[in-house]
């Protein structure tokens, strides 16, 4: 390894952001790959914009071979202090709202009240015509 144990902190790293010198984070591992920017298969170009910050999950979702990884030695400068980098939050999702009993209430009700309307308007119109109907003799 190249480092001899140095302490970066991000703001240091992120002067290091060009094709004539650039640094990345990886892995709270700081690594000097301008070198290797000419022979990344991906270009330039997706190291460059990893440069100012934490690079672990850009380097990570791309899947690189455990040969890619094993080549990061060569290029090893230091350490970033860690409290130099911003915390990553991750999204979590707002709870479920828990319905109250007022709503599940009113909809019992409402259930119930189309149930009972239409029934209550048949029983109203049986009634009106037994009323109305004239006596057979």
């Amino acid at each position: 390894m190249g480092g001899d144990g140095k302490v970066f902190t991000l703001e240091e790293v992120s002067q290091h952001s060009s094709s004539q010198d650039c640094w990345i984070i990886i892995h709270g591992k700081v690594y000097d790959v301008t070198k290797f920017l000419d022979d990344h298969p991906g270009g330039d170009e997706v190291i460059l914009t990893s440069t100012g910050k934490d690079a672990t999950d850009d380097f990570e979702d791309v899947g690189h071979s455990s040969t890619a990884k094993a080549m990061l030695d060569e290029y090893y400068v230091g350490d970033v202090d860690t409290a130099t980098v911003p915390i990553k939050t991750k999204f979590v999702p707002p709870p479920k709202q828990v319905e109250s009993s007022q709503n599940k209430s009113s909809d019992f009700v409402i259930k119930i009240l189309q149930f009972l309307v239409p029934l209550l308007i048949l029983g109203l119109a049986l009634g009106i015509r037994s009323y109305t109907k004239t006596p057979s003799s």
